[in-house]
């Protein structure tokens, strides 16, 4: 066996490995997260060291107190509309104004073009104060319509640079052959760049879905009103209620985290061919 046979077995075991370790780092607390969720207290104060679920004694207690008694019912709503929302508003504005930017001649288009994301390169933390002091001088703070103006600013740079990279790879023919047959632009963007633009759409949509869903920061400094809570501002009030059990936490932490894993093995699909489709033409 040679040298270099060797040192690529070496490789593609380190490779596996490495895999295999990153992997358990990622997927560990997530595991104990659902376990935990499902055991009742007295199992978790009784044997805490315990890793494993048993599936006869499964206990949806935790669920039922979260849903109905802390009202996360609410905040899954709240969550909803404001990730909803958020999406439907990114995704006409970034399709408008990505196929504006790749198609339309217009004075600074190319300072527009590439400093689209000159506003994601800000950190949150140095925008929240800010707005803070503003909202709260208008009376906007305690509202969950402001929280959707604030992620529809934080993920539109984004979405634009994602759109306007797939326009970029589509056939300008295929447009220049709608408009000679009668089709405005927008006619042209409804009846053919969308429907071609499909994986990109759903990337956007996706992208834009996580970050509505599981920001933190700006829910927690302009929402004051349990009722107006998002869920990942109702987790962070339930775990700091020292009387409550940890399963409660993992519950409502078990129920952050499920919908955009579902979503994400739903979309995986579009969501690579979107994200590369865009480089395949310089």
């Amino acid at each position: 066996m040679s040298r270099e046979h060797i040192e690529k077995r070496i490789l593609g075991v380190l490779r596996v490995f490495g895999l295999l370790f990153f992997f358990v780092m990622v997927a560990f607390p997530f595991y104990w997260m659902i376990v935990s969720s499902f055991k009742s207290l007295e199992e978790l104060l009784m044997q805490p060291s315990n890793l494993w679920l048993d599936i006869g004694k499964i206990d949806f207690g935790a669920y039922y107190e979260v849903l109905f008694e802390h009202g996360f019912l609410r905040y899954i709503g709240n969550s909803f509309y404001v990730s909803i929302a958020t999406v439907i508003c990114s995704l006409v504005l970034a399709t408008v104004g990505g196929y504006a930017v790749t198609r339309i001649r217009f004075r600074g288009r190319g300072v527009m073009s590439y400093g689209i994301l000159a506003i994601y390169m800000f950190p949150a933390i140095v925008l929240v104060i800010p707005l803070y002091v503003v909202f709260s001088k208008v009376g906007l703070r305690d509202s969950i319509h402001v929280l959707i103006l604030v992620y529809l600013a934080q993920t539109l740079p984004v979405a634009l640079y994602m759109l306007r990279s797939y326009f970029k790879s589509l056939p300008v023919e295929m447009e220049y052959a709608g408009m000679t047959d009668g089709c405005s632009r927008l006619g042209v963007i409804w009846y053919i760049v969308l429907p071609l633009s499909a994986p990109a759409l759903a990337s956007v949509a996706l992208y834009t879905f996580m970050i509505a869903w599981n920001e933190f920061l700006f829910a927690f400094m302009f929402l004051d009103t349990p009722e107006k809570f998002t869920l990942s501002r109702g987790v962070v009030q339930l775990s700091e209620s020292v009387h409550l059990s940890k399963q409660l936490v993992m519950a409502a932490s078990v129920m952050v985290t499920i919908p955009v894993l579902v979503l994400f093995f739903f979309f995986e699909r579009h969501l690579v061919r979107g994200l590369t489709a865009g480089a395949m033409k310089g």
